[in-house]
């Protein structure tokens, strides 16, 4: 390599802050943390090429902080950081001068980052792409007043993959499938918008890379949960710039009222453990960045990590470097990239300090008293898989959090699993057992019945048993309790009584999770009937399993009216998305005087008929507050395997929601009093008529 008095370029001192590369009127500030270091050199690249044209070593050191001011860089420069110093992991350093290492305050990337055993080994400037120095790192968010701000009671998620959402849609320009331009299209828009949703909650779109045994079978991590960098856009689904690509979806999201949350994988890197890679983050602290197990006198051993992610180390927020580092990475994301939010990924973690769980942990204190991410959406998938991990209601009341015992008992109660009925009422209700009254918001439970770990909805109905042969595990991965059914043939079937049946249970599925109060968190593709041919752990699989189908059929079509019906249905009721009762006292007013729970006889259901496992038929009323609302509903719900007669409360009902029907033009506007034949295995809502 050449010496720092070639290509125009001088080096100084610079600043210890800004961390990352920050461009000044003569060139640009490098800063570094790195605290058991003993020589940081910055090597620079060619931008086409790639070939190293210089290193400078860092001199000065402030703190843990290496840094330096190299004039004559310019936006567009290629960098990256070899570290040197001891390199024994048994002692928690991992320094290793022929690594090239990623700046953990990158912005950009030149290129993805994809394994490659043989460039890895020795020196691995081959296969590490570079980062980029970015122009106007953090200037404010000009759009602020543009950001929808949806009501948490107005909020319905809808869940969708960059990539899999475009790539086989026919209005999508084939140079945009896939990527960051692709998912705003107008189609794309007009889709989202007329199905009803309000956010899209996308997979990790933070740099990553997948694992090597992944990739030396020959596939891939597509859904993309092993980061590298938690500020970088991921490259993939970029065409030349994917800041300013990214930035633009956010844009025409926002123009068009739609929000955009982003899955976020604080929990472990692509770094694996101590056998694993070093790309970034085990090159200049490996001691601090990760948590390691304890030994018989309480020391930590840095031949263990911890791996409550299961994906072979566990990131330490509660070390005050990685702490700044991810709140820096959140903000960045809000202020200068304009989302709206961010869920979790194995939130039980970020409340880990460092071990064991705390609802004031640093981490989660630190996030709720920020200016800037008091105010956004936070999910949390509250659980890990370490000792304590499950947390399911215990984060702070500013929190929104996946509710697996509602998708478990949904599922469930619509197979037609006894004894779930007592439990399925609860849920419907917003999970106060979860989530008390007085003390968290009724909107605390992210709802779903599918996510993008599981079946999608047409396979829970579809396949009994997971087939998840193509990830080359010999169907071992993925979780065994789908509680799913087949309701006569496993997959495909021409069956036309058992194609109905499964359509019914669709319609019945998405409509409980619809009516139910909390958050609804929709599947992406789940209102186009999408297949993933039995695998519910398709996370390998960078094709048609993943990717949206958006050529339907008549009975798609069908399921597709339905779902806009149904989301329809809960828009333009007060009751239905924002249900306050005067037991509650989280807020000051209520909508709702009563809440009446029928059986098919009319009379009110009893603590025996809750308790008895084979009742599996009920009504239940909402009679809305005169001062606040006229709304006065009903809702009734039956699995069994036949017709029902109701008992109705009295007055005229006017028939909403019928999902014996397939589709909404066959639904009639039925008014009705006194009894009504309920279908079996069916959902109905009534409107109570003034006359």
């Amino acid at each position: 390599m050449a010496n720092s008095k070639q290509h125009g370029f001088s080096v100084s001192e610079g600043e210890c802050l800004p961390l990352g590369a920050t461009l000044t009127e003569t060139g640009c500030n490098f800063a570094v943390h790195s605290p058991n270091a003993q020589q940081v050199l910055l090597c620079l690249f060619k931008q086409d090429t790639e070939e190293p044209i210089e290193y400078f070593e860092l001199k000065a050191k402030t703190g843990e902080v290496w840094h330096g001011h190299i004039e004559g860089v310019t936006a567009g420069q290629l960098y990256g950081y070899r570290t040197q110093g001891e390199n024994k992991p048994c002692n928690g350093n991992c320094f290793h001068p022929e690594k090239l290492l990623i700046d953990p305050y990158a912005k950009q990337l030149n290129r993805a980052l994809h394994w490659n055993r043989k460039k890895y080994e020795g020196d691995s400037a081959l296969m590490m792409p570079k980062c980029v120095v970015v122009a106007d790192n953090n200037p404010p968010l000009t759009d602020d007043h543009q950001r929808p701000r949806t009501p948490l009671s107005e909020t319905i998620i809808y869940e969708a993959h960059v990539k899999g959402l475009t790539k086989l849609h026919p209005d999508v320009p084939e140079n945009l499938r896939g990527t960051y331009l692709g998912a705003c299209q107008p189609a794309i828009i007009q889709h989202l918008k007329e199905l009803g949703v309000t956010a899209v909650q996308f997979l990790p779109v933070m740099a990553f890379m997948p694992e090597p045994y992944i990739t030396e079978k020959g596939l891939t991590n597509y859904w993309g949960y092993n980061p590298i960098n938690y500020f970088c856009p991921e490259m993939r689904y970029a065409i030349d710039n994917p800041i300013a690509e990214f930035k633009t979806l956010v844009n025409k999201y926002h123009e068009a009222g739609l929000e955009v949350i982003l899955d976020v994988v604080f929990n472990h890197t692509a770094e694996g453990g101590f056998d694993g890679q070093i790309l970034s983050f085990k090159g200049f602290d490996n001691a601090s960045f990760y948590l390691f197990e304890k030994d018989q006198h309480d020391l930590r051993n840095f031949e263990h990590y911890v791996n409550y992610s299961g994906c072979g180390n566990s990131v330490n927020t509660a070390s005050p470097y990685v702490m700044k580092m991810a709140m820096d990475a959140l903000r960045y994301w809000v202020s200068y990239m304009g989302v709206d939010g961010f869920r979790f990924d194995l939130a039980a973690g970020l409340g880990r300090d460092p071990y064991e769980f705390s609802s004031t942990s640093g981490f989660l204190t630190t996030l709720r008293q920020d200016p800037i991410l008091a105010g956004v959406k936070l999910i949390a998938e509250p659980w890990d898989i370490g000792h304590g991990g499950y947390r399911l209601g215990e984060f702070p009341a500013n929190w929104q959090e996946v509710n697996d015992k509602f998708r478990d008992t949904v599922k469930g109660f619509w197979r037609g699993d006894v004894g779930l009925t007592g439990e399925f009422a609860t849920r419907l209700l917003g999970s106060r057992d979860i989530f008390p009254k007085g003390r968290r918001s009724i909107h605390s439970s992210v709802n779903n019945v599918t996510y993008h770990d599981g079946f999608t909805l047409h396979d829970l109905v579809c396949y009994s048993s997971r087939h998840n042969e193509a990830n080359l595990e010999d169907n071992r991965d993925g979780h065994g309790h789908n509680l799913s059914a087949n309701y006569g043939v496993e997959g495909p079937t021409k069956d036309e009584n058992i194609i109905a049946l499964r359509e019914k249970q669709k319609r019945n599925l998405f409509a409980t999770l619809i009516l139910s109060q909390g958050i609804p968190h929709v599947l992406g593709g789940d209102e186009l009937s999408r297949t993933q041919q039995g695998n519910n752990n398709a996370y390998c699989q960078d094709n048609e399993v993943n990717w949206s189908q958006w050529q339907l059929n008549e009975l798609q079509q069908d399921f597709l009216a339905f779902c806009k019906q149904v989301i329809a249905l809960r828009k333009s009721s007060i009751i239905l998305t924002d249900l306050a009762l005067k037991d509650d006292e989280y807020n000051l007013h209520h909508n709702v005087d009563e809440v009446n729970w029928y059986r098919p006889d009319g009379e009110n259901k009893l603590d025996s008929d809750w308790q008895d496992p084979h009742k599996q038929s009920f009504a239940v009323e909402l009679k809305g507050c005169p001062k606040h609302t006229d709304e006065h509903l009903l809702m009734i719900f039956n699995t069994y395997d036949h017709d029902v007669r109701f008992q109705l409360p009295s007055g005229i009902w006017t028939l909403e929601l019928d999902t014996r029907y397939k589709k909404p033009s066959l639904q009639p506007k039925t008014k009705i009093s006194n009894v009504f034949l309920q279908a079996y295995r069916s959902v109905t809502v009534f409107k109570r008529s003034c006359n």
